[in-house]
């Protein structure tokens, strides 16, 4: 009797869970009016570098439908040059066959592309599309690529004087040097593209002569976005960065946008009776520890902003140094900031190794602008120049406006930095003109400081109107 009832019990429940099975294998829609939903109807990529795998990218198929559905194919369309590879809901492959969503369920699809070169200079578009057949009904998801054809440069050392020209651009992996003896000329609109931990270092000379309309580049070789919007471009730590070493004199920057490097810009010179380097109306931005530092360097620079580092934006040590209309501002978004935006290392025992003078520039941020030490006995003296600081003038600080708020139009939050002047700020018409030298008359912009009586301090001048 008591294996009749446990009988009694089984049958009925092995009976429901075949009806079960039977209703979770046939609930498939077959009505052509439930269709998919994707999370986007175009997938965009960054400039992708021709022969070389890029990033992926992914989105979201939705089945809202109450029953499941059957995927009968996705596939890429191929009507393009490039190559776009899937991998649907942790499966890779390039075509796939009765993909499967639960109702109200969703899957993931994930691209990467690998572009054949194309022969072209300039970024070619592509567009391509993603297929997918259900139920009779095609639906599609639009890929769309900009592709860039490169030079690549491995671990290149120049020996012979050298052009690199604004054709293509450069990608420079492990170290680009410029040997003893050697120059390096970058034509104007040259883009110098960094892999990770590839640096420039220079030996012999190194000659950048960007225009207004066409400036250089010399940033990271990541393209695409951190997340959302957020482009690699803001990210610091992405190369090493350039090197002066000693011997090496007479280089010259001209509007050279430097960005995302580990140790920015680096100067060690072996005495400083030769000018190392010459910068006019430069941006060197956003370095993962000092902006720029040079060790018993000559260094002029006028017209240049010097913005966001973990610590100092400048960092002098001996030598000579003499800054015009520039810009030095730290809001670095990625630590906290352990330096003044400007040091000043001068030891006790030798307070006439640094001769440094700071004509109209603009010193402002979330940190002390100066260290201010004693400056008694130095060769340290910083004229009509805005800083952040309380303070009076005195025989090294002459005509400054302290306090001074430059009103940038920087939103850190946002990830805007932008230093160029507001309407209201502390900076405009507070230089002094005869400071300002007729070689930093226009800034990078092309705007004329010479236009109004007064100049204004810093990198930028201020053009009236609307914040915006």
């Amino acid at each position: 009797m008591k294996g009749l009832r446990n009988i009694g019990i089984i049958l009925p429940l092995l009976l429901w869970l075949i009806a079960a099975t039977g209703c979770i294998n046939d609930d498939f829609t077959t009505s052509s009016g439930d269709k998919l939903t994707f999370s986007v109807d175009t997938l965009k990529f960054d400039t992708v570098i021709t022969a070389q795998g890029s990033p992926t990218k992914q989105f979201v198929v939705y089945n809202k439908a109450k029953k499941n559905i059957r995927i009968s194919s996705i596939r890429v369309a191929e009507e393009s040059e490039g190559h776009f590879f899937l991998n649907v809901d942790g499966v890779k492959g390039s075509d796939f066959h009765d993909v499967e969503i639960m109702g109200g369920d969703s899957i993931y699809v994930f691209v990467e592309s690998l572009i054949d070169v194309t022969g072209e200079d300039d970024p070619v578009w592509l567009k391509d599309k993603i297929l997918f057949e259900t139920n009779g009904v095609t639906q599609q998801v639009v890929l769309t690529a900009w592709c860039q054809d490169v030079e690549r440069l491995v671990d290149r050392k120049i020996t012979t004087d050298t052009h690199l020209t604004a054709n293509k651009p450069y990608v420079i992996y492990d170290s680009l040097v410029v040997a003893q003896g050697a120059t390096l000329t970058i034509d104007e609109g040259a883009t110098l593209l960094f892999h990770d931990k590839a640096k420039l270092k220079v030996e012999g000379k190194l000659l950048a002569k960007g225009t207004q309309k066409n400036p250089i580049t010399l940033r990271g070789d990541r393209l695409d976005h951190v997340v959302g919007q957020i482009g690699f471009d803001i990210m610091s730590n992405q190369w090493e960065g350039v090197e002066f070493m000693p011997g090496s004199t007479g280089n010259e920057m001209y509007y050279v946008q430097m960005r995302g490097s580990l140790w920015g810009l680096w100067i060690e010179a072996a005495n400083a009776d030769v000018r190392t380097l010459y910068m006019l109306n430069c941006v060197l931005h956003n370095s993962g520890n000092s902006v720029f530092t040079s060790i018993n360097g000559w260094v002029e620079a006028l017209g240049t902003e010097f913005s966001d580092g973990s610590q100092a934006v400048v960092d002098l040590y001996g030598g000579k140094a003499w800054f015009a209309q520039c810009t030095m501002a730290n809001y670095y978004l990625f630590s906290s900031i352990d330096r003044p935006l400007v040091n000043f290392n001068v030891p006790e025992d030798n307070p006439n190794c640094l001769y440094c003078q700071m004509d109209n520039c603009l010193l402002y941020g979330n940190t002390t602008d100066v260290d201010m030490g004693n400056l008694d006995g130095t060769q340290v003296y910083l004229r009509n120049c805005l800083l952040k600081s309380n303070g009076v003038d005195d025989e090294h600080f002459i005509n400054c406006v302290w306090n001074g708020d430059p009103k940038f139009y920087t939103v850190r939050e946002e990830y805007i930095f932008d230093y160029r002047l507001k309407n209201g700020s502390g900076a405009i018409s507070t230089g002094n003109r005869s400071l300002c030298p007729e070689s930093a008359r226009y800034d990078r912009y092309g705007v004329d400081r010479w236009a109004r009586d007064g100049v204004d301090i810093g990198a930028y001048t201020w053009v009236p109107g609307k914040d915006e």
